[in-house]
């Protein structure tokens, strides 16, 4: 493009030459004189406005900060809404606890009303519109529930105790079968010696099996003596704590060392006739304090127990 410039000043005319880079900057220019112009406007209008004391620009950003105002409020409102509901679904899952803790706490004699606060039943129906809870009302009802779960915490924390406790006298009592057969051969007690024909004092039941039938430990404890005895033959001797001791003897094979820790219905050893004995047989033995037990006590729960486990297959 070509622009041919006439003055009185100039003896000739001019010529200038106009080339697409030149209307390319000038396009340029221009466009970032409106964007700086517009930019010094808004923030003269819009950080200066209450200085100005403009009307519309007044109601102007009055209409904004409502609008942004309304849209805080409606986010705080969908939070508060959703806490509400996951508050109610914790209430619920409270309440079910309370019911399963309720049925442990029966098992193990532990009344719920001597641990749980006493609260008051709630119900009844919604009449009206139902009012959303404020943040003060809902931060209230988390500090009533974190105070409720810390006592159902403690709560279900002794029941877990008195189950542990449970569970331990179970393991450590002789309270399983030492042998899968019956123990009516010789009982406990006065009887006829086998071998001298005289009254004799048995301190044991005797289970007659096979030899070679496993012996199993009849609670949880810790082998004190695996040896031969003139009396008892292979003999195993197991201290359950609390100065009570199993005796299991005449075997034919011992299957735990001495100072083995063994558990409740693990294999100890093999019927035998060792020893001081007639024929293929355990001699089971209770002693509490080196004084002999009847085991009859102990064996007739650990025989109920077996028929009900039988029964329930």
């Amino acid at each position: 493009m070509h622009i041919i410039l006439v003055s009185n000043r100039l003896a000739t005319a001019k010529t200038v030459t106009i080339t697409a880079r030149h209307l390319a900057l000038a396009t340029v220019g221009l466009a970032l004189a409106v964007l700086v112009l517009s930019s010094l406007f808004s923030y003269v209008t819009v950080r200066h406005a209450a200085e100005i004391r403009l009307p519309f620009l007044q109601s102007l950003l009055t209409s904004m900060h409502e609008q942004e105002n309304r849209k805080t409020q409606m986010f705080l409102r969908e939070n508060l809404n959703a806490m509400a509901v996951r508050l109610g679904q914790m209430q619920a899952q409270l309440m079910r606890l309370d019911t399963l803790g309720e049925r442990l706490g029966q098992t193990v004699g532990i009344k719920t009303s001597e641990l749980k606060p006493n609260e008051a039943g709630q119900g009844g129906p919604l009449i009206g519109p139902a009012k959303p809870l404020t943040a003060e009302e809902l931060q209230t009802r988390l500090d009533q529930l974190s105070r409720q779960l810390e006592s159902r915490s403690d709560y279900l924390g002794l029941i877990e105790s008195e189950l542990m406790d449970e569970r331990v006298k179970k393991n450590l009592l002789p309270t399983a079968l030492p042998l899968e057969a019956q123990w009516n051969a010789s009982s406990f007690g006065r009887r006829i010696d086998p071998f001298t024909g005289e009254q004799a004092m048995h301190e044991g039941v005797d289970f007659v099996a096979e030899s070679g039938t496993p012996i199993f430990a009849a609670a949880a404890g810790i082998v004190v003596a695996a040896e031969h005895h003139p009396q008892y033959g292979n003999m195993i001797e197991i201290d359950h704590g609390n100065d009570l001791v199993t005796r299991y003897a005449h075997a034919s094979k011992l299957t735990v060392p001495l100072g083995a820790v063994v558990k409740r219905g693990q294999k100890i050893a093999e019927v035998g006739t060792t020893g001081r004995s007639t024929g293929p047989h355990l001699h089971f033995e209770v002693r509490f304090q080196g004084v002999a037990q009847n085991p009859n006590r102990f064996l007739r729960n650990a025989q109920q127990q077996a028929l009900t486990l039988a029964g329930h297959k």
